[in-house]
Order: structure tokens, then C-alpha cells, then sequence
């Protein structure tokens, strides 16, 4: 183990001398003669004052101020070489311009105290003919200015009531939070947000100032520009070096502050709501304000109950009530900001319309509002065409070397049913597979596969006996599936199945749930009888495949489920640099009410599942990291004499490999656990476990760019993980989950891929190693890098008589092809 430890580390070292002592490599062109030219440019910060997380941020923007003719021009080709074309002359004037532009960047950062020097080092030993010049800039930032108190002096007592009622949202902690440009200004839009959503319609960042606490004049007069600000509240910061502070009041503009900037009274005003009229069929080349001024020609004009809103229809393609209850407000409501635009995002989540515009007019001290919605193509049919290829055997029950699959799809869309924005999609489904090469059966045609599906999507929710006001969440939705399928496996099996929910969608701020109170699944198997010739007998080919795999009992457990469903996933970003988080959790769980009815509690799955993923992403300017982590797990507790005890069903159990999992195993072809029977098995690889737990590292980099139209970009890539079964089933030894064999059983993949990214689609290959196979027999699984080989040897035909049967077919290594990202 020691040995092959050695190895690999050995193996690593070298392959990284190679790619460094490549990348190394820098070609100049085009080069002055007999003038120093930008061949490098460095900023070191020096100082005990930085964190590292500040030193890692101000050390990654500070190389976006070198002045344009200090920049390397810099490229790298074949993506390896760097070169550097025609690199400009060295002028020392360029380095007193970076250092202003700078320290601009650093007063933004609130660090009012940096010292800078530079140095130039001329270097012609390298090549005689040219004179390259490195440029250094050090820069000693001090340390920052912190916010030492905050306040507000609005001179406006409802202004000052509001302020003070929602300070507590504010973002600038008292002696904590660093002065800087984006603190300001962060705390500007948020007064302006809380103002415009309690009334002050007209009001904006040009009537608020920041101030600082001091006795200058000079800062008396601060501008809007926080910019300017910074360098002005600077001057009156503390002079100290030890523990510099400012302390900041916000403040209300009065009248003309600059030339550019100014107030008026009617900025200061709170606005009621006055008339809402809606145009719920605008045409595409409609000029709003031309329809406001020809109100006579609409024929069919709606009004609500109260009369406060007024809807404007030609043909009457709408009723009022998908409007009426996309309406976040009322007449003789203070104006709110987050109301009206809550409104226009829900009426184009719809679907109903493809664009929502507006119209807005002061009257006095109300705001008259009207929308004008532009309606999509109510009815359109899509046709999609499918095709895959399966080879070596990946099939349930193989009869054919190769089978091609062919399929064709097509979807009838209602975007307004019943006048009601309601969306409707009826979707059917035919396909067949053929199999060619080495065909066990005869027939060309091995599967037939008939589907047809419908679901109804209401923009409201729709609860038997009870009217649930769902005013304070976005996207509501009720939405109605039915899906029945039938396939015909020749001379094996016809399966039957029809599944029917019954759910509701919505968004609360950055969160989505979706819940699905009855979820039913039924599924049904027939078994086909052959004629066979040499017992003169009818028989069943399933039955006997099943004794030849016992796994595939596992596969054909259908029957009965009744569940309900619960998914919530939210994204926020990352707190303290560039990037993403994405968290999902879902729940199901069956049978545990219907289960205790004598007549279902042995005819239904009875079980709990649960799964969640956490995907994080840390951008950098021009790379990323991204860490994915799932983990899923399902606990059948039905009884010992139900017909479906132990397991899940198969088509709610976990499977791992493929394109977007462990990529260098195929799909539904990693685990279960440390088994082997799968792997050894020459009919049926699939694996499917009650048990999930995986983890993903991928870097990204950029590679190579053809102009606007397409990036080249890379990947370098770990998957660890393992598919198994929670219960210990003696006919699949160490299929089951145990923290004691957890170690042996996690697999363990490295690997590198491509992505083409092309806007608006991204296709990528990836290519993973085996580095860790838990069934790999040899070296405790781990692959050897002295006797690598692309296929596993372990598992051969026997070549005497009596031996166990085992077949070579695995690869030790995936290609996998994508759309998109993997995560």
C-alpha cells in the first residue's frame, strides 16, 4: 500500500514539473529596440493591519488600476505558450497615474492612510536586444477607517419616524463595518427602498446626502457621488494611525445642493393609490401612451366590485380574476414599491403574457397605475424527436449486443383555457428500440413504448372547502398532472403505469417550495409467455433471467404508491466574496395514513425518503471553484408480510454515475456498496440503492476564446462516493451500508474535461479515472499507476470447468457527454 502511495505521489510530481516547466514558457514580439518595454508588472502589500480575506481582495483588484500603458498585452496560446505582442515603452509618468488610480480604489475600500512606493528593475541578460522592465508598487494600506456611529438628521418628522422604525435592517454595524464607498452607498438605497415603499413615490438617492460629523465646512456640501464622499469624509476622519473612525448622519437634501443636483418639494410628498386600469390584450406594436389617449374605442370595459380598478378588453380574451388576484394593492394604499413591481413579476410568471409594461401618472397626491399586457400565443404544437444508443449489454434484460432507441414526442399547448390564464399541456409519446448486432430473441424490434400525458397549471392556490390567500408569496400555482405509460418488452414483460398528483408551487423571496398532498402511483406487470419447442411448454423468459440475476428482482418490484411530496430549495450568495449557494431538500413519504386501512396496509409501499444537496461556487476574475455535496436516503418500513417489504421501489431508489455523479462510471452503474454481483453479472448492471452519498470538487479555467462566438473552457474534477442498500439482503453481500466497511466501499474518481460554451448552450465531455473502485479486488481498490491498464483484468471467462463466472467488460475510466454543467 506504502509502495503504490509512493507512486502516485511520484506520478503527480511529475506531471506537475512538466505542465509548469511548459507554461513557463513566455515569447515576445514586436519588442522596443533600445528602450525598456512592460515585460511585468507586481503590487506587493506590506503591513500587519490586513486580514487575509482583505489582503486576498485587495491584492486581486488592485491589478485592474494599472494605468492602460503599463498593462502586459499578454495572451496565451495553444494553451500553454504565453506571448507577449508588441509590449508598450516603459514611462515612468504611467506609474505616478497607477498609483492615483490606486489610491482612488483604496479610499473606496476605506483605507485613507496607504503609502506607496515603487521600484523598476531593468533586465537585458535574458536577451541582449531587449531592455525588460518589471514595475513594482508597494503599498502599505494602514488600517481601515471604521464607521464609529451612525445616525439620521432628516429635519422631516415622518422621514425621521421611518427611518429610526427600520434601522434595524440597516447593513453598517457601529465599529465594525469598514467606511467604504459600497457601505454608503448601501445604505442610501436601502433608505431610499424603505421611503419609496412607505408612500414617497418620486423620491431618490438625489435627496438624501451623507454627512460626516465634523467641523469642516467643507464637508457641509457633500455631493451625491460617493466617491466624492469618501474623499471628503476622509478629511475628517480620525487623524490617529491607531484607530481611525468617521461617524456618518444621514441627511435630507434641501433644495440645490450642486449645479447637477437638487431637490424639490414634491420629492418629500407621500403618494396614495388612485385608479388601476388594466389592458389585458396590448399588442405587440402598441404605444402605451397612444392607447391612454383613445380610452372611447375599447368596446368591453370591466369594472371591479368596488370600482377602483378598470379593466380595458377588445374581444374579452380575459376575465378579470387572474388580474384582480395578481394585484398587490388598493386604491387609497400608501405607494409601495415592492407591491407594484410584485404585481408585474406575477403576471409575467403566468405565462398567459409575454411582456407586462406600465404606465404611471401623478393626479395630485395620488399615483394612477396602468398595466399593459401583451398576450402570448394562446395555442402551439411541439414536435421533438429522440434517439439514444445503448452498447455492451446496459439494457434490463439484455437480448442484443446494440440497441438503438427512437422516439418522438409531441405537446399540445393552452396558454388562456377557460379565459383564465390557466396553463394547459397535453404531451403524447411513442418509441420503439431496435436491437441490432448479436439479437438472442430474432426480433428486430425489441420494446414498444406508449405514452401519454396532461397537467393544469392554475395561478392561484385551489384548496377543497377553504379560500387561501396567498398575497404575501409570488409564483402561487395549483398544478394537476396525469401520466399513464405502457411499455411491451417482446416476449418478457408489459408494464403499465399511471401516476396523478395534485400540488401547489410558490416563491417566498429567494425560497421555492413545492408540496404535493396526494401523489399516486400505480404500476403493473405482465408476464409473457413464449412457446418453447424443446419442452413443448409455455415459459416465462422474465422468470428465467431473474434466476440467472437475482438483483433483478429488485427491478420489477411495482406495485402501489401513495404519497405526498415536499421540495424547497433556495440560492442566496456567497457572504463574503463572489459566488453562489444552492441548498435543496426533498421529502416523501408513503403510506403512513392509508397504510393502517387493513384492505391497503400489505398492498402499498410504506416508506420515508429524504434527500438534500448543497452546491457552492466561489468565483474568481476569471476562474471558479465549485463544490457540490448529496446525500439521500429511504426507509421501507412496511411489515415483514407485505408485498413489498425492505426495499424501495426501484423507481424511487438512488443511482449514481453519468454525466452530472461519479463520471468515470456510467449511469446506474456504480455500487451497490462493495457487491460485486452486478459487476460480474453478464445480463443486467444496473444498480439501484436505498442509500446515496456523494461529493463533487470541480475547478474551472478558462482555455481559449473564438471571438464572440464560442468559449473554450476547461475543468479539472474529484467525485467521491457510493450508491447502497440500508438493509442487509444475504443474496447481495455488502450491498448494505456499514461505517465499518464505509472506507473500502467509497469510490473515488479524478479526471479533466471540456466545455464549449456557446452563449446561450454549453456542451461539455468529461473524462474520469477509476482512482478508487470499491469492487476492484487488488491494491484495496486503488488503481495502480505502475500497472495501469484501460480495462479491469480481474473479472475474465473462466478457462476451467467449475470456475465462477465472471466476464471482463469494465473499463477503468468514463467518458461522459453534457449539456450544461454538471452542477
Amino acid at each position: 500500500m506504502k509502495d503504490l502511495l509512493r507512486q502516485n505521489i511520484y506520478f503527480l510530481i511529475t506531471i506537475c514539473s512538466i505542465t509548469v516547466s511548459i507554461s513557463s514558457c513566455t515569447v515576445i514580439k514586436n519588442a522596443p529596440e533600445g528602450k525598456p518595454f512592460v515585460y511585468k508588472t507586481k503590487v506587493e502589500l506590506v503591513g500587519k493591519n490586513l486580514s487575509n480575506d482583505d489582503k486576498k481582495k485587495l491584492s486581486a483588484n488592485l491589478i485592474n488600476y494599472w494605468a492602460d500603458s503599463l498593462r502586459v498585452p499578454m495572451v496565451t496560446k495553444y494553451f500553454v505558450e504565453s506571448v507577449i505582442e508588441s509590449p508598450p515603452v516603459l514611462d515612468t509618468a504611467n506609474i505616478t497615474k497607477t498609483k492615483g488610480f490606486m489610491q482612488n480604489y483604496l479610499y473606496s475600500e476605506g483605507y485613507y492612510q496607504s503609502v506607496f512606493s515603487d521600484t523598476i528593475k531593468i533586465d537585458s541578460t535574458a536577451d541582449r536586444t531587449q531592455k525588460r522592465a518589471e514595475v513594482t508598487i508597494k503599498i502599505a494600506p494602514g488600517k481601515p477607517v471604521i464607521i464609529d456611529s451612525l445616525g439620521y438628521q432628516l429635519n422631516d418628522t415622518t422621514l425621521q419616524r421611518i427611518a429610526l422604525r427600520k434601522q434595524k435592517s440597516t447593513k453598517i454595524i457601529p465599529h465594525k463595518t469598514k467606511f467604504t464607498q459600497q457601505a454608503v452607498s448601501d445604505e442610501l438605497d436601502r433608505l431610499i427602498g424603505v421611503y419609496r415603499n412607505n408612500g414617497y413615490y418620486k423620491m431618490s438617492k438625489n435627496n438624501l446626502i451623507a454627512s460626516a460629523d465634523t467641523a469642516d465646512a467643507n464637508l457641509l456640501r457633500l455631493t451625491l457621488d460617493p466617491l466624492e464622499q469618501a474623499v471628503k469624509m476622509a478629511q475628517a476622519a480620525d487623524k490617529s494611525k491607531k484607530n481611525p473612525t468617521a461617524s456618518i448622519t444621514f441627511m435630507k437634501r434641501e433644495g440645490e445642493d450642486t449645479l447637477a443636483v437638487s431637490s424639490r418639494p414634491e420629492d418629500f410628498l407621500r403618494y396614495k393609490i388612485g385608479m388601476v386600469n388594466f389592458f389585458p390584450e396590448t399588442r405587440t406594436n402598441e404605444i402605451p401612451d397612444s392607447t391612454l389617449l383613445h380610452l372611447n374605442r375599447f368596446q368591453n370595459i370591466t369594472h371591479s366590485r368596488t370600482g377602483n380598478v378598470t379593466i380595458y378588453n377588445r374581444t374579452n380574451k380575459f376575465v378579470p380574476r387572474p388580474m384582480l388576484e395578481h394585484l398587490y394593492f388598493k386604491r387609497g394604499d400608501y405607494y409601495r414599491d415592492s407591491s407594484f413591481l410584485k404585481t408585474i413579476n406575477n403576471l409575467n410568471s403566468i405565462g398567459a403574457w409575454q411582456q407586462v409594461d406600465y404606465r404611471n401618472f401623478i393626479r395630485g397626491d395620488t399615483v394612477d397605475v396602468n398595466y399593459f399586457l401583451t398576450p402570448a400565443i394562446k395555442q402551439n404544437i411541439t414536435t421533438e424527436i429522440q434517439s439514444s444508443l445503448n452498447t455492451g449489454n446496459l439494457d434490463l434484460i439484455s437480448t442484443s449486443s446494440n440497441m438503438i432507441g427512437l422516439g418522438l414526442n409531441v405537446s399540445y399547448r393552452n396558454r388562456n383555457v377557460w379565459k383564465r390564464a390557466i396553463q394547459s399541456v397535453t404531451s403524447a409519446l411513442a418509441g420503439i428500440e431496435i436491437g441490432i448486432g448479436n439479437n438472442a430473441t430474432g426480433n428486430l424490434i425489441q420494446t414498444y413504448q406508449l405514452g401519454l400525458s396532461h397537467s393544469y397549471t392554475f395561478p392561484r392556490f385551489i384548496i377543497p372547502f377553504y379560500r387561501l390567500n396567498g398575497k404575501n408569496l409570488d409564483n402561487v400555482r395549483t398544478v394537476i398532472n396525469v401520466n399513464a405509460n405502457y411499455t411491451d418488452r417482446r416476449n418478457y414483460y408489459d408494464l403499465g403505469s399511471f401516476i396523478a398528483n395534485w400540488g401547489y408551487e410558490w416563491r417566498k423571496k429567494n425560497m421555492n417550495w413545492q408540496y404535493r398532498p396526494l401523489n399516486i402511483e400505480v404500476y403493473n406487470l405482465h408476464k409473457i409467455l413464449t412457446y418453447d419447442s424443446a419442452t413443448q411448454t409455455k415459459i416465462s423468459l422474465l422468470d428465467q433471467a431473474i434466476a440467472a440475476n437475482p438483483y433483478l428482482t429488485k427491478a420489477f418490484n411495482v406495485g402501489t404508491v401513495i404519497s405526498q411530496q415536499l421540495n424547497y430549495a433556495v440560492t442566496f450568495n456567497n457572504s463574503k466574496m463572489a459566488g453562489m449557494n444552492y441548498l435543496r431538500f426533498a421529502l416523501e413519504e408513503s403510506g403512513g395514513l392509508l397504510g393502517f386501512i387493513p384492505s391497503l396496509k400489505d398492498k402499498i409501499y410504506r416508506y420515508f425518503r429524504i434527500e438534500g444537496e448543497y452546491i457552492k461556487h466561489f468565483d474568481f476574475p476569471k476562474t471558479q471553484f465549485a463544490f457540490r455535496t448529496f446525500a439521500g436516503i429511504g426507509l421501507n418500513y412496511a411489515s415483514s408480510k407485505s408485498d413489498f417489504p425492505n426495499t424501495l421501489p426501484f423507481f424511487k431508489q438512488f443511482i449514481g454515475g453519468g454525466p452530472n455523479s461519479m463520471r468515470a462510471w456510467g449511469l446506474r452503474q456504480l455500487g451497490l456498496g462493495t457487491n460485486l454481483q452486478s459487476d460480474t453479472s453478464s445480463i443486467f448492471r444496473d444498480r439501484y440503492g436505498d442509500m446515496q452519498l456523494e461529493m463533487n470538487l470541480e475547478y474551472r479555467y478558462p482555455l481559449l476564446a473564438l471571438g464572440s462566438f464560442m468559449k473554450i473552457n476547461g475543468a479539472l474534477f474529484t467525485d467521491i462516493g457510493n450508491v447502497w442498500n440500508v438493509h442487509k439482503d444475504t443474496t447481495l453481500p455488502h450491498a448494505e451500508f456499514d461505517i465499518s466497511r464505509f472506507g473500502k466501499a467509497l469510490a473515488i474518481a479524478v479526471g479533466t474535461g471540456i466545455r464549449l460554451d456557446f452563449n446561450y448552450v454549453v456542451l461539455r465531455v468529461d473524462f474520469g479515472l477509476k482512482l478508487k473502485d470499491p469492487t476492484r479486488l487488488e491494491n484495496g481498490g486503488w488503481m495502480s499507476i505502475s500497472h495501469f491498464t484501460w480495462r479491469n483484468d480481474e473479472f475474465v471467462k473462466p478457462s476451467t470447468p467449475g470456475q465462477t463466472q465472471y466476464y471482463k467488460y469494465r473499463n477503468n475510466y468514463g467518458i461522459q457527454l453534457g449539456i450544461g454543467m454538471p452542477f
